[in-house]
């Protein structure tokens, strides 16, 4: 049962079912309370209007034993004022519902009322007639009679008349239910019939669209399983031309399996890299120091010190793109740009720092903007004839920051690879003097974590022109 109603197609045909129930109900009884107000109103018209017929007569003075008082078998009452029942019809037995319970006539000479009324005839209720007028307002209530051994339910309608040697009469006329009711069930009878039939349709409808709606969700789970069981993230969910939200959702998935690819790629590719890179100094160090166990007196001091700090330049740069790729944030400090360039610059030959606004600041870390300029000025000296020049400028909201050297540039073509890590287009150049070919790129993720750009063009002297782009704090 859980995992029935676990299943999003079942909830939404449950949904729908449920809710075509309640429309269907609330539906049903308003036809049925209709329905029966309407037949409600039809007898009691019926019953006023037999009433008002016996009151024209009674009108006209027709004695009480000459009164047309049974037709169609409805019972009849004619009261008098003093709540006497005058006439009544002939084959009346038992009455209930007009306030006046005799179905037998009481002749004048008894005197008194027979039967106790309800308040029906109350002074403040009766209308002003004149005689031989018949009142324009009928009391209209329900009861039952039983006429000639048959009982039924009935409309009552009363009609006030006066009489010009009777004083005031009431005629009580009633008009039978039976339709009202045989209409009232039958219609009931069809609902309990039909709308369980209904909901049938409704959820056997529901749980095919649905199954079909979700018939490419299935897909791409399938897929989804696939690809998790098989670890081939060149795999793609299929994607269905229906154009709507299951379509999207199969695009994005797709779209997050190439950047996932990408990513797992770009790790390999880092990884496979970085074992490469840490290779050679390791296997220097290695042999340095098993030919100094052998022969102590051969051991290169200097290079050996030279590889460790290879290695822990090294290590350092990997330990931080491991944590620039983890998403680790920035600090929100405020960092003066130029005094940081003149802080870099300090103690490198060659290299010139020349601000061109007073105050350029830019939000974030101290350590990884020092470490972007410090990255890119080790490029410049390492490519660079002569001169390095610094510049540090405002433009909008901005902080520019420039380094450029006199060089050969960097070729159109390479100008987005050099971003790349391990990464060195010179293939000739050695280890030693060319780096790892990380610095770039951890430059260019420091920038992007900073919310920046780092790009490269031509310097207007002839060289590489680096810049850095960092919203101004």
């Amino acid at each position: 049962m859980r995992h029935l109603f676990g299943s999003v197609r079942s909830r939404a045909t449950l949904a729908a079912t449920l809710v075509v129930a309640v429309a269907l109900v609330a539906a049903g009884s308003a036809v049925l309370l209709s329905l029966r107000s309407n037949l409600l109103g039809e007898a009691g018209t019926a019953a006023e209007r037999s009433a008002r017929e016996v009151a024209a007569e009674l009108a006209v003075g027709t004695p009480y034993d000459q009164l047309t008082l049974d037709v169609d078998d409805r019972p009849v009452q004619v009261v008098d004022e003093d709540g006497r029942l005058v006439a009544a019809s002939e084959d009346l037995e038992r009455i209930s519902g007009t306030g006046v319970d005799a179905v037998k006539p009481q002749p004048a000479a008894t005197g008194g009322r027979d039967d106790a009324d309800d308040g029906d005839d109350d002074d403040d209720s009766k209308e002003s007639l004149e005689p031989g007028e018949i009142g324009g307002l009928a009391r209209v209530g329900d009861g039952s009679a039983t006429i000639d051994g048959d009982t039924e339910d009935y409309r009552f309608a009363g009609v006030p008349v006066e009489t010009r040697d009777k004083g005031t009469l009431t005629v009580y006329a009633g008009a039978p239910l039976s339709a009202e009711h045989g209409a009232v069930n039958t219609a009931l009878t069809a609902m309990l019939i039909g709308f369980p039939l209904l909901l049938a349709v409704v959820a056997g409808v529901t749980w095919l669209v649905t199954r079909r709606a979700l018939r490419p969700v299935e897909g791409i789970r399938r897929e989804m399983a696939a690809i998790t069981a098989s670890e081939d993230l060149a795999r793609r969910v299929p994607v269905p031309d229906t154009h709507d939200e299951v379509a999207r959702l199969a695009l994005t998935t797709n779209e997050t399996l190439a950047a996932l690819e990408a990513s797992v790629e770009r790790q390999r590719r880092f990884v496979a890299d970085a074992s490469h890179e840490l290779r050679s100094p390791i296997a220097s160090l290695r042999t340095q120091l098993e030919v100094a166990a052998a022969h102590p007196g051969l051991l290169d001091l200097d290079g050996a010190v030279e590889d460790t700090v290879r290695l822990q330049r090294l290590a350092a740069d990997l330990l931080l793109l491991a944590r620039l790729d983890a998403g680790e944030r920035p600090a929100d400090a405020r960092v003066d740009l130029a005094a940081l360039a003149r802080e870099e610059a300090a103690g490198r030959a060659g290299v010139t720092v020349r601000a061109q606004d007073a105050d350029v600041a830019a939000a974030g870390s101290r350590g990884q903007l020092g470490r972007v300029l410090g990255n890119l000025l080790d490029n410049a000296q390492r490519h660079a004839r002569s001169a390095v020049e610094v510049s540090v400028r405002r433009e909008g909201d901005l902080a520019v920051v420039g380094v450029a050297d006199d060089g050969e540039g960097v070729p159109a073509a390479d100008r987005e690879r050099i971003f790349e890590r391990f990464v060195r287009l010179d293939a000739a150049r050695s280890r030693d003097d060319g780096g790892a070919g990380l610095g770039l790129a951890i430059a260019r993720d420091v920038a992007v974590r900073h919310g920046g750009t780092l790009t490269v063009r031509d310097a207007p002297a002839g060289g590489a022109l680096f810049e850095l782009r960092l919203p101004c704090a």
